[in-house]
């Protein structure tokens, strides 16, 4: 009893954290946006848009070589690339508005937009 007496203010303090932490992940969760499409851009210029709602597959060209983007369930993902590392690959599937998948060395960037429920395109004062 002596233990807890004087670490009572340690469990009050991890406690507090943990229920902080819990409501924060509540709340990020329950704020996600379902996409509606996926923007395709190489050198900061929109090559292609992509619904969500139908599957696809985009083969992407650039001068540095070629990805391969896959859309299917209401997710897009990078199937295959021949960068280096790979990264883009390893990203996975993206489906909630503001993710993205980036392939650095071939300059390409996915993100996925705004769905059906419109989520929020700008902020008022």
């Amino acid at each position: 009893m002596d233990w807890l007496r004087t670490h009572g203010h340690d469990i009050l303090l991890i406690a507090a954290l943990l229920v902080l932490a819990g409501a924060l992940g509540l709340f990020l969760r329950l704020g996600r946006h379902s996409g509606g499409y996926v923007s395709v851009s190489v050198h900061g210029e929109t090559v292609a848009e992509l619904p969500l709602d139908r599957d696809a597959s985009l083969p992407i060209e650039t001068e540095g070589g070629h990805n391969l983007l896959i859309v299917e369930d209401g997710a897009a993902r990078m199937e295959s690339a021949d960068c280096p590392d790979l990264l883009c690959v390893k990203m996975g599937a993206v489906r909630w508005t503001g993710e993205s998948i980036v392939c650095l060395p071939h300059q390409v960037v996915v993100t996925v937009e705004n769905g059906p429920d419109g989520g929020f395109d700008a902020a008022a004062r």
